[in-house]
């Protein structure tokens, strides 16, 4: 059995100046006040990604400033599984699309919908 600690010093997910960036335009378009960032069981593999625009906070999240225009909410009960990601937003010719650099991963399906941390 192991205790593990978490530091709120220490911001548990990271975002990129680009991902910044997507993330502000989103919110500037939408009626989302804060992005919300959580995990729900799903796929063949356990869990995927969610990332929600919200117009306020829930009692649950953990709150980030990550400038004057966009606040981070992440979601304790995932907070184990996204501790030391980083939102980044790839282009790749016309496309883009925002990806999750999870160190936790230890496996992922086929069409990278779903991940594993165990």
């Amino acid at each position: 059995m192991s205790v593990e600690s978490f530091d709120p010093s220490q911001q548990a997910v990271t975002v990129t100046p680009a991902a910044l960036e997507h993330l502000r335009r989103q919110l500037n378009s939408q009626a989302g006040k804060a992005v919300r960032v959580s995990v729900k069981k799903s796929g063949c593999t356990g869990f995927m990604y969610v990332l929600d625009l919200v117009a306020q906070a829930s009692d649950n999240d953990l709150h980030y400033r990550l400038d004057e225009q966009v606040e981070l909410l992440i979601d304790r009960d995932s907070l184990q599984v996204l501790s030391g990601t980083q939102i980044d937003l790839v282009k790749e010719g016309f496309n883009q699309q925002i990806r999750f650099i999870n160190p936790n991963v230890k496996d992922q399906c086929g069409c990278g919908e779903s991940f594993s941390v165990s």
